[in-house]
């Protein structure tokens, strides 16, 4: 096994060994040890020992008891958690997504309550061993997704799951055994039992992984898009016109622009998904294929899914101004200066502009808006972009203005001028203002 043994490795050995100094079994577990043996880093390290939670919290400083009843104990070590948890099997599963208890046990049985063979191994980096009680090692080496166990029950006792193998599959580029696909797809209206956050998570995943097409392919395939997410299920088979869109549907090119944007933001992940969710509900046919105001519409589409996925308020309007705008980029060129920096003032406008890269490149490949707008952001200073304003309301009130909506009247008349640079000190706004808006 070859790896960079990076800070978090060796905080992980520093674990373990303290555990075995005191008399018990240590091991990493989990996806960490299939990523030390795909010869990745790993971004978390989990530990699985025979030390009870109450051992394991005498033996360590730092320790945060995030779920002793699971026989799961957090380590700390400067600023990282580490999880380690006590060898169980689980007891009985009733409503598909938690056991009604544990039993401590040993590390064959904790291996066999997992979900997937390449999750399953354990490694002793002490004595420098893989310890593999399911076949883990073998499929990983055939880059395969398989339950252990038998799969329809691995799905009853967490629903979670099946959009977990989803998961793995696409970002690790794996394929999913036989098996486990038909069970997932026996198995998908089951999805609902699991909570809206936690389908979010794993969404989000999956879209920011390295292959978030094949991501959206798998779900579509194996049953689960309908399920989790029928309004993008609907862009199969809805038609665009050949001319703008030579690479073929809705669906395909929404698939085409996730694995244009792979390992991006979760908000740009999600815009990407959704730009045109607008686009079945509003195709017709005049003197060719139409989507009369699908950006108008997704937007409130999308707006309801993420609410429906328990995104937060912020994601949501990030996510929105993404899908509603995606169309405003072929209009920058005929836009007004103060018009096409107010766009580009947008809090999302650099994700907005990723977007349309990968939307451009995944049908007519015209990148001319792009390049327009990644000139205007090297000419233009951040200053003029979005400028401090040159007057307030309480300037106008001491020149006798009154309150009222007039006010913000005049101060966005004042900061369209100043935009188009019309107006670039505060005495021209003050006697523009004196004689654009009389005082009566």
């Amino acid at each position: 096994m070859t790896f960079r043994k990076t800070a978090k490795y060796r905080s992980a050995v520093e674990i373990v060994r303290a555990l075995k100094k005191a008399g018990h079994e240590a091991l990493l577990v989990g996806g960490c040890v299939r990523d030390l043996l795909r010869g990745r880093a790993p971004k978390d390290f989990d530990v699985a020992t025979s030390a009870r939670p109450e051992e394991v919290a005498k033996l360590f400083r730092r320790t945060i008891p995030v779920g002793v009843q699971f026989g799961v104990q957090m380590v700390l070590k400067g600023d990282t958690p580490y999880e380690v948890a006590t060898f169980r099997t689980d007891r009985e599963y009733k409503d598909g997504r938690h056991p009604e208890g544990v039993i401590f046990t040993g590390p064959k049985e904790d291996a066999l309550r997992r979900d997937f063979t390449v999750n399953g191994l354990f490694y002793d980096p002490v004595k420098k061993q893989v310890v593999d009680y399911v076949d883990g090692r073998a499929d990983l080496k055939r880059r395969l997704i398989r339950a252990i166990g038998e799969p329809a029950r691995r799905f009853a006792e967490d629903r979670l799951r099946m959009l977990r193998a989803v998961r793995f599959a696409a970002n690790l580029d794996f394929q999913i055994d036989p098996g486990t696909f038909e069970a997932v797809q026996k198995s998908a209206e089951g999805i609902l039992q699991v909570s809206p956050e936690r389908i979010r998570d794993e969404l989000v995943k999956l879209f920011t992984g390295s292959h978030p097409g094949r991501g959206l392919l798998l779900l579509d395939e194996c049953g689960l898009l309908k399920v989790i997410l029928p309004e993008v299920a609907r862009m199969k088979g809805v038609a665009q016109p050949p001319e703008f869109h030579p690479e073929g549907d809705v669906f395909i090119h929404t698939r085409m622009v996730l694995d244009g944007l792979k390992n991006s933001s979760a908000i740009v992940a999600m815009g990407a998904l959704l730009h045109d969710v607008g686009k079945p509900p509003t195709f017709r046919i005049a003197d060719r294929i139409r989507f009369d105001g699908h950006d108008r519409v997704g937007r409130k589409m999308a707006a309801q899914i993420c609410r429906r996925l328990r995104f937060s308020n912020a994601e949501t309007e990030a996510i929105c101004e993404l899908v509603g705008d995606h169309m405003r980029f072929k209009d920058v060129r005929q836009m007004r200066l103060s018009t096409l920096k107010r766009f580009m003032a947008k809090p999302t406008f650099q994700e907005e502009l990723m977007l349309h890269r990968a939307d451009c490149m995944a049908s007519h490949k015209d990148l001319s808006n792009w390049r327009f707008m990644r000139r205007q952001l090297r000419r233009l200073p951040k200053e003029e972009i979005k400028p401090k304003p040159l007057v307030n309301g309480h300037d106008l009130l001491r020149m006798g203005y009154a309150e009222g909506p007039a006010i913000g009247v005049i101060l966005k008349a004042v900061e369209e001028r100043q935009l188009e640079r019309e107006l670039s000190s505060k005495s021209e706004a003050l006697a523009w203002i004196t004689e654009a808006f009389p005082r009566r």
